[in-house]
């Protein structure tokens, strides 16, 4: 039998591979794996890390033992046909629109044919954003949803009605909550038109949170939380975690036994958030694949002749534990927790989640615990919250319908905000001064003036959005980025690892040594000094305890400079001064 090629028919096929969610997973399970094929309009229709229910044919193909003989294997291959696939989920948030480029003609169903039966979601509503509701005496259930979210939206207390119901089992907390929620409802992804660099650059509207704090804080909590109503969304663990797992691997298609790219995490939560608990049990080589995702929200791959840029517009939150297992207030939080600044840095809002003793807030933390155990029903529940489905079809139809503008009062303040920030590091006493704030923290304050305009469903940024704004970036930069030397707030702590106080001590320190080793010169000592006489004799100079970690920095410093070198191991060393003629 012989092929005719222009007398032919052909038409495009898709494999799929279908993984059951984890929530629907049994206990003790692995979840199961099975091939679907799309035929015609349904070939690209879905996108690795969509939630889909698919209705289709179950199939079964026998397999040769052999391509060249006739005898088949007692195990059949196993396959669904696609008639119709669905996108979503009730419970969830859905994904960014932005992240879609025919998101304007893309039907939220589809079946054979091409046809959409999902006429609630292409049709225009019937409201505006400012609530005007057209008389229709046959209004579906989709309409007067979305009547009941803009009533909701029109409360005054909107901002606290939505943060008291982001995850209410935990107890306070309530900053850490606004600022998820507004991580939630993101800024506004925009490009550049015109401008350099073929189409000018692209700033991103995800905003990334960290959570630091001492164990038992509830951060896993409203890690899991978060997860389960976030679109897209991929729970993993620093540990657990691998480059490779990440980002993209190889594989080899068994089909057509070529080589081909599957998806990691970050790139199947493109368009929804990605939770990281455990953030500083990383390796360093899995911590180097965020540094781009977090800010240019790409994922570049160059594996075996595959040389390509994936799409990770991801918001990720994060949830790290401190080095000593307690937070130690009198350390900087770089030392406190073991991650590089560079990272630390792209974080938006980065807060502290301490546990303090309060004989009251113990009291109510425990009466709290306690009502949850007793019946089975906190506290909360008494309280004016806003149940979880209203809560992901709010920020859905938020993220689907808001897109706000910077009105020019709102940039004024912006612009106001973001140089009071950087007079913060004014200091009358000394000529230096210290750095409050980058533009990074310009930008952040720009997304969460529009997160907080998005989650008033106003199409345009006002004045009190970027004052709120501004005073959860003061508040995350006082707990975060206070130099405990000093009290103030210096934003070196997170850029560089070390501020400004500090940097002055290890100058301080490297001249004293350099004296010490001049002075044993000049009293006729050629072998240099040990170790520990050196760290003692500046520890009996000194009005400040010398540590013995910066004790070793400086040293280090010094030997990198080529100005004395280190003889010996461990108690035998000996520093000698490097006499240059």
């Amino acid at each position: 039998m012989n092929l005719i090629h222009n007398r032919s028919e052909f038409a495009d096929r898709q494999i799929i591979r279908l993984q059951e969610t984890p929530d629907a997973v049994p206990d003790g399970q692995t979840p199961h794996t099975v091939s679907i094929a799309a035929y015609d309009e349904l070939v690209d229709y879905v996108k690795p890390g969509d939630r889909v229910t698919i209705t289709g044919i179950y199939r079964s193909i026998p397999v040769r033992v052999n391509p060249r003989q006739r005898t088949i294997r007692a195990l059949f291959k196993t396959y669904v046909d696609v008639v119709h696939i669905k996108h979503g989920d009730d419970r969830r948030m859905g994904y960014h629109q932005d992240t879609r480029t025919d998101s304007a003609s893309h039907p939220v169903s589809l079946g054979v044919g091409g046809e959409a039966d999902d006429s609630e979601h292409n049709r225009n509503p019937l409201l505006t954003v400012e609530g005007a509701v057209l008389d229709d005496p046959n209004r579906t259930r989709q309409q007067a949803l979305e009547e009941e979210l803009v009533r909701i939206s029109q409360r005054p207390d909107i901002y606290d009605f939505l943060s008291r119901s982001v995850a209410p089992s935990i107890w306070e907390m309530e900053d850490v909550k606004k600022g998820i929620l507004l991580q939630m409802f993101g800024g506004t992804n925009k490009s550049v038109a015109k401008g350099g660099g073929g189409g000018g650059p692209r700033y991103r509207g995800d905003i990334n949170v960290l959570l630091v704090g001492d164990p038992g804080t509830s951060k896993s909590q409203i890690l899991q939380y978060v997860h389960k109503i976030s679109p897209r969304g991929v729970y993993t663990s620093g540990k657990g975690s691998s480059a490779v797992g990440l980002t993209a691997y190889i594989t080899r298609d068994p089909d057509s036994k070529q080589l081909v790219l599957e998806s990691g995490a970050l790139v199947l939560s493109d368009g929804g958030t990605c939770c990281i608990d455990e953030f500083d049990k990383m390796s360093d080589a899995t911590r180097s694949v965020l540094h781009e995702v977090m800010e240019q929200q790409t994922v570049s791959i160059a594996k075996a002749g595959i040389i390509t840029t994936l799409n990770a517009r991801t918001s990720i939150l994060a949830a790290a534990n401190p080095v000593a297992s307690r937070y130690n207030v009198n350390w900087p939080i770089t030392r406190n927790i073991d991650l590089p600044p560079t990272l630390i840095s792209r974080f938006d809002l980065l807060y502290l989640v301490l546990d303090k003793i309060d004989e009251t807030l113990d009291r109510k933390l425990a009466e709290h615990l306690v009502s949850m155990y007793l019946e089975d029903r906190p506290q909360t529940v008494g309280r004016d919250i806003l149940e979880p489905e209203k809560l992901t079809a709010y920020v859905t139809y938020a993220r689907t319908k808001i897109h706000p503008q910077i009105s020019q009062e709102a940039a004024d303040e912006l612009v106001a905000c973001y140089v009071d920030l950087r007079n913060m590091g004014e200091d009358a006493r000394t000529q230096t001064r210290r750095i409050t704030a980058t533009p990074r923290q310009l930008e952040s304050l720009i997304r969460l003036s529009e997160a907080h305009a998005r989650m008033r469903f106003s199409g345009e940024v006002r004045l009190e959005d970027v004052q709120e704004a501004n005073r959860l970036m003061r508040e995350a930069l006082r707990m975060s980025a206070t130099d405990p030397n000093t009290g103030l707030i210096d934003l070196d702590l997170i850029n560089t690892g070390a501020g400004q106080q500090e940097r002055r001590l290890r100058g301080d320190l490297k001249r004293e040594i350099m004296n010490l080793l001049e002075a044993m010169s000049t009293s006729g000592g050629r072998g240099g000094i040990r170790w520990t006489e050196a760290a003692k004799q500046l520890q009996t100079q000194s009005s400040v305890r010398v540590d013995a970690a910066e004790f070793t920095e400086a040293v280090k410093a010094l030997e990198s400079e080529g100005l004395v070198k280190v003889v010996g191991e461990r108690d035998k060393r000996v520093i000698r001064k490097i006499i240059t003629e």
